[in-house]
């Protein structure tokens, strides 16, 4: 019987160069989408699926992050002095996480994604758990991470997210390979991280959603450098292929690319055409920008 996934592992030590100037002094886990910031979409994700404990792998200026989860008690003793505040004392109520429920350790040189998930290794222990990359966010029911939970529970092994993408893309991911397709649960052959077009064996791309058994610390735990010289989490997990049950689990769901430009401007608009607050004067406001 496979273990409840309880924890989850949340890598935010990247620097956020590619939105610059706006990441200079601020984590670029902390730009919103509509009105939570981006690490919050993946915290929520979590919850929706039952994890409770929380590592965040943080690195330099990234206090703002620890300093959103907490409790503000400042402002909601505002909030609840007015009166009239009731929404958004629950918002700001909605975004802590319990005390005890959250760890914060620093990756102190950016050696990878890899190196990132090890470093949270004393806490996770020998129990399975999750890993988010906040910068895609997910938008579905049930969550994408809650649907990779529900596959672990039923294969008892590692399960990771993919998606189709044009193959002049998979230099851009880690690409796994598959067999015995069944229901978009499929079991894994090989992963290979950034391959060439012509080289890749699949055009199925990993997509920053994990939950994995802890047997991968034993081969991150080595350190062993691979593409562009890091430490990469895809090597480690190619590396677990065969030994214990292993698979691809096909995401259908909404799926926003907030680590560019363009991936982050298309979330805004879908999650606030989405959102029945939002939706009326969101569209109002695109019908009167195009026409203009």
């Amino acid at each position: 019987m496979a273990l409840r996934v309880r924890k989850a592992v949340l890598p935010v030590a990247g620097l956020g160069t590619r939105f610059l100037p706006a990441t200079k002094a601020m984590a670029k886990e902390m730009l919103t989408v509509v009105d939570r910031p981006l690490i919050q979409y993946a915290v929520e994700e979590c919850l929706a699926a039952g994890i409770e404990e929380f590592v965040f792998v943080t690195g330099r200026n990234k206090s703002a992050i620890e300093d959103h989860f907490d409790s503000a008690y400042e402002l909601e003793d505002m909030l609840e002095k007015r009166g009239n505040k009731a929404a958004e004392l629950k918002q700001a109520q909605a975004a802590t996480i319990k005390s005890g429920n959250a760890i914060f350790t620093r990756q102190q040189k950016p050696l990878g994604l890899g190196h990132a998930v090890w470093c949270a290794k004393p806490w996770i222990g020998r129990e399975p758990f999750a890993v988010l990359l906040p910068d895609e966010l997910m938008i579905g029911s049930p969550t994408c991470t809650a649907q990779l939970v529900t596959a672990h529970e039923k294969t008892g092994g590692s399960v990771i997210a993919v998606v189709d993408v044009p193959r002049a893309q998979t230099k851009s991911y880690g690409i796994a390979a598959i067999k015995n397709e069944k229901g978009g649960l499929a079991e894994i052959t090989a992963l290979v991280e950034k391959p060439k077009p012509e080289e890749a064996p699949s055009t199925l791309a990993l997509i920053g959603r994990y939950v994995l058994l802890p047997e991968v610390f034993d081969h991150l735990d080595k350190h062993e450098t691979g593409a562009g010289g890091e430490i990469q989490l895809t090597d480690a997990l190619a590396k677990m292929i065969g030994n214990k049950p292993f698979h691809a689990m096909t995401y259908t769901g909404g799926r926003y690319d907030c680590g560019n430009r363009a991936g982050f401007l298309e979330a805004n608009v879908a999650v606030a055409l989405g959102r029945s607050d939002t939706a009326a004067e969101t569209r109002a406001l695109l019908t009167r920008l195009l026409k203009g």
